[in-house]
């Protein structure tokens, strides 16, 4: 990080911030196309921090002139950020707008090469702008990097506040991870099974070679033909040496031990959960998956999240009333006895009754559905999720708590406390017993079943932590963040281990690849980034959605990305083909587009919720909104 010389600051002529940043704007954009795109970068922040300059000095309707004359050259990339500076006209707001007080204690890292950097020094000197020199070095880390300038303004460069210098964030990136999927998981007993099953396969149809051959010799003929016959039937069949290369190819994935002591499933679990595995579609570009998609109707807004198990035969639904309903797909269609009020009774089959929230996975009308209640928060319902058993349930709600809920007992089991405001999303660790939270108080906590308080508390973001998910071995868990960026953090530790910057705008939802190398995050501006863990950068973005990405979801072989948005689609993209290449290899927008396999769009239903099953159905679900009159 390269630091200007100090400026004189002591003018307070509010007319002097217009003026000042109204010339570099024009030298910038009359600068060479070669430096232009780099030196493009430093007026955002200078904008910004004049703004709020004027404001933090009383000049409030100079601060709105100010704003207004030049907020349209940002609109384009920074909207969100405009929307919430526009109501910043006092002093006072300055601490109470989040995102204010977010750039006034936080530099911004811009990089460019060092001749622009020299060219911006010359300017700034030659021209006498003590002003908006003294705004870049109090605000902004320019970091000169070797070479010539970059042509194009990257994905990577947007302005993101991370509370850390550009060298402390490469140090935090450069940590190593442990990447790889869970040791003694499904997937892997499953591997060693077909592994075994294969060996065995071959050495029968040895043995029955060896018989065939002695049966021949015996009776005087030629042991050729008919021992060719058997060789070339069995290496066509599907258990052969074709299995045993299947499972070999599998098992170059490496395996991680866990950090945290692992529960033990049931032996009927488990044996069920092998044979979906076994049972399992191979899905690719050539081989999209069966969608099932469950369409919420006469929610009036109120839905705010939804949740499918592992298996697919339950959905809950959580509500701004503070209530969940559990909806048993298996059970769809099934007519109900009427009740006297239309509520939920002692077996949680309710009638539909005028204005009530009923889900139906038919386009019968009038048909009736059942399903459970659970109440018990106070405030609205922000998440839930299941446990990979199916037997219990984790509710988030506004009321600052999280609470389990048990399937088999249809009852709150505990309620746990210690986030100190509004609780935006729990997902359960990927061997159940574990699970983990994101709150407004820009905290991630990790929680285990059996204790009421949190086990870590993953403290960073400089915003809201919006999104939560667990790697596949369990060892890490990743946040997304209004701030704009993804975490991953150590859970035994509670350390950061990687920081993530290029997204535009709030990061929305998280998917972990079945490998552990890959994760991919959505936005609110619809752009998707697939990261590479081990190296921590961006593998390439995968633009398409023009509404906020809601949701994603990995197949079961990892092959495929599924994203939900409130666009009313489910995308599905090709995974193998988007790791391929490079971010210096992908410069033509065409070549992005190729990675989209799959448009399936709603019936102006916004997708809230996907999940593969273990067999690689797709299972979806929204809300049917219905198209305004006007």
């Amino acid at each position: 990080m390269l630091s200007l010389v100090n400026g004189d600051r002591s003018d307070n002529n509010p007319g002097r911030y217009k003026e000042g940043f109204s010339k570099l704007r024009s030298w910038v954009h009359s600068s060479l196309d070669q430096y232009k795109n780099e030196l493009l970068r430093i007026l955002y922040p200078v904008f910004v921090h004049s703004f709020l300059e004027l404001v933090a000095k009383g000049y409030s309707q100079e601060a709105r002139v100010f704003f207004q004359t030049f907020r349209d050259d940002h609109e384009a990339l920074h909207m969100r950020d405009l929307q919430k500076l526009e109501g910043v006209l006092a002093p006072q707001h300055l601490e109470e707008t989040e995102l204010a007080r977010s750039f006034r204690e936080n530099k911004i890292d811009i990089k460019m090469c060092q001749y622009s950097f020299e060219l911006l020094l010359q300017y700034l000197h030659n021209t006498d702008s003590m002003l908006m020199l003294s705004i870049v070095n109090a605000h902004i880390n320019l970091q000169v990097v070797p070479g010539q300038p970059s042509p194009l303004f990257e994905e990577e460069e947007a302005v993101t506040l991370t509370g850390k210098a550009q060298d402390a964030l490469e140090l935090i990136n450069q940590k190593e991870i442990r990447w790889g999927a869970l040791e003694d998981s499904l997937e892997e007993k499953l591997e060693k099974e077909l592994a075994a099953e294969a060996e065995k396969a071959e050495a029968e149809g040895k043995d029955a070679d060896a018989d065939e051959s002695k049966k021949r010799t015996a009776e005087g003929g030629k042991p050729g033909g008919a021992g060719k016959k058997v060789k070339k039937e069995k290496t066509g069949g599907g258990g052969g040496k074709g299995s045993k290369s299947e499972a070999t190819a599998v098992a170059v994935i490496p395996r991680v031990k866990p950090e945290l002591p692992m529960p033990v499933m049931s032996e009927e679990l488990e044996r069920q959960a092998l044979d979906d595995l076994r049972n399992r579609a191979r899905l690719g570009s050539s081989a999209l998956p069966s969608v099932s998609f469950y369409t919420f109707i006469n929610t009036h807004n109120s839905l705010n999240c939804v949740s499918i198990s592992a298996d697919g035969s339950l959905v809950v639904g959580g509500f701004s009333d503070s209530s969940l309903k559990v909806w048993d797909m298996t059970k769809i269609g099934e007519s109900v006895a009427p009740s006297e009020n239309g509520t939920a009774g002692g077996n949680g089959t309710p009638t539909k009754s005028p204005g009530e929230n009923i889900m139906t996975g038919t386009a019968v009308d009038n048909s009736k559905t059942s399903y459970t209640l659970f109440k018990g928060h106070a405030g609205p319902v922000y998440a839930a999720n299941f446990s990979p058993d199916g037997e219990y349930m984790l509710s988030a709600s506004g009321d600052h708590t999280l609470r389990l809920w048990s399937l088999k007992l249809n009852a709150n089991i505990c309620c746990y406390k210690g986030h100190n405001y509004p609780v935006w999303d729990v997902q359960y660790c990927p061997v159940g017993h574990y699970f983990a939270s994101a709150s407004h108080d820009r905290t991630a906590r990790v929680w285990s079943m059996e204790r009421m308080h949190p086990l870590r508390i993953m403290a960073g973001h400089l915003s809201d932590v919006d999104c939560v998910q667990w790697h596949v071995n369990c060892n890490y868990i990743a946040t997304g963040s209004s701030d704009k960026t993804v975490r991953l953090w150590d859970v035994q530790t509670g350390e950061c281990m990687r920081i993530f910057t290029g997204h535009r705008g709030m990061v929305l939802s998280l998917a972990m690849s079945p490998d552990g190398r890959y994760m991919a995050s959505g936005d609110e501006d619809g752009a998707i980034m697939m990261w590479d863990l081990g190296s921590g950068r961006c593998v390439l973005p995968l633009m398409g959605h023009t509404g906020c990405v809601w949701t994603l979801a990995f197949s079961g072989e990892g092959s495929l990305l599924a994203s939900g948005s409130a666009d009313s689609t489910v995308r599905l993209w090709d995974v193998n083909a988007s790791t391929k290449f490079s971010r210096a290899e992908d410069k033509a927008g065409s070549v992005r587009r190729l990675r989209l396999l799959k448009t399936l769009p709603t019936k102006s239903t916004p997708v809230y919720s996907l999940k593969f099953s273990r067999r690689n159905l797709l299972l979806a679900a929204g809300a049917f909104t219905p198209p305004n009159s006007s």
